[in-house]
This record gives C-alpha cells, sequence and structure tokens, in this order.
C-alpha cells in the first residue's frame, strides 16, 4: 500500500480553495510551530488559532508559551500580507492530560501516551471548531520531525467524522516548513523550548543531555 502524502492532498484543496470564504480552527502547541503554518495559510484563510495544551505541565511554562503565541500573531497582523488571525485560549486543565496518562507514564516519547495527548487536543479543537462555526479544522503538530503525521492525520479523521467539521490533512514539515519555522523563529525572536510540554517529556529530555 503506497503511503499517503498529505502534504500533496492538502495542496489539492487548496488550489481549489475560494480564498477567504472558508475558515480554519488552527489547534496550535506553540508560537515556533504556528510560525511557518500560519504564515503558509493565512494567505487562503481567516484563521482562529486555538491555544488548548493540558499537557503542558507547569503553569509558568504554559503562560510564556501563550504570550510567544500571540506575540506571533499580533506581529502578523500587523505586517499585513493575509487574512486575520485570532486567537482563542482553552481552558488549562493539567487535570485532564494526567487523567488520560495514568497507566503510561513510562511509555516513551512517541508512544500510546503521545497518542492519546493528540486525540485530547484534536478532540477540543474539533469541538470548539463545531460551535465557532468553522469550515476546516487543523493542528500545528505536524510540522515537528519527531511527531508522527499518519497518526496524527488519521486521528483527526476520526474525531472529524465525530464532530462533523472537516479535517484539514496536514504533513506541515515538508516543504522545507520546518526549516522556515526555525528561521521565523529567529526573526520574531520567538522562545524555542527543548520539550514537548509534559513532565514526562521534559524527564526524557533531561536523560538525553
Amino acid at each position: 500500500m503506497n503511503q499517503r502524502n498529505y502534504q500533496r492532498e492538502l495542496d489539492g484543496i487548496l488550489e481549489n480553495l475560494p480564498r477567504g470564504e472558508k475558515r480554519l480552527f488552527l489547534h496550535s502547541c506553540c508560537a515556533p510551530c504556528s510560525s511557518y503554518v500560519l504564515e503558509y495559510l493565512r494567505v487562503y484563510f481567516p484563521i482562529t488559532v486555538f491555544y488548548y495544551n493540558p499537557n503542558i505541565s507547569f503553569t509558568e511554562e504554559y503562560r510564556h508559551r501563550l504570550e510567544e503565541q500571540k506575540h506571533l500573531i499580533a506581529c502578523y497582523n500587523q505586517e499585513g500580507g493575509g487574512y486575520p488571525i485570532q486567537v482563542v485560549e482553552g481552558e488549562y486543565m493539567p487535570e485532564r492530560f494526567f487523567a488520560m496518562a495514568r497507566g503510561l507514564e513510562q511509555c516513551p516519547e512517541g508512544g500510546e501516551r503521545c497518542e492519546g495527548c493528540f486525540r485530547l487536543r484534536l478532540e477540543e479543537t474539533a469541538r470548539q471548531a463545531l460551535a465557532a462555526g468553522a469550515d476546516y479544522f487543523a493542528s500545528t503538530l505536524s510540522i515537528s520531525p519527531l511527531k508522527n503525521a499518519p497518526l496524527l492525520n488519521r486521528i483527526g479523521e476520526e474525531v472529524a467524522v465525530t464532530y462533523g467539521v472537516p479535517w484539514l490533512p496536514s504533513d506541515f514539515k515538508k516543504k522545507n516548513g520546518y526549516k522556515r519555522s526555525v528561521e521565523l523563529s529567529a526573526k520574531y525572536e520567538l522562545y524555542r523550548q527543548n520539550y514537548c510540554g509534559c513532565v514526562f517529556s521534559m524527564q526524557e529530555r533531561g536523560q538525553e543531555r
């Protein structure tokens, strides 16, 4: 079986999209990961960035990333060059993540715990996209070389069926997307964290160092 090319699928959707007529509800994990994704998609959609990350274990870290997200969006809106971007903050309830992760604490990063975390965040994104009347929902997560794009897209498609909002397929690391996100992070002086967000990924990175 040929592996799906999610970037090609996205390009096909965008080529046939009347610009500015559809609204995108975009889950974002952080400003650096969203930098290229917003640059890329804001010429097609008015975008609502949904910052929903109960996996971030420490309040100070969560707030720091949120403020960086708002800073980046303010810069893009001020510069123009695309449709308006707004940001909506989801409820910060780390207990939801820890309840999901119970029994999976020893899973390596990228395993079953991460799959549950993806589903937790994408389900809430789809729920909020439906409430907002968005035409599509998506996530910035696939820009990371450490994230499994086929898994993310499978979960997104499953959640889309449940909530009735179309999932926008993606593999944003393609077309030098990750490289561009590094360049944009430098341009806007964004804080680039060295772990995904949860205490387990932080511990794993510490052990690697």
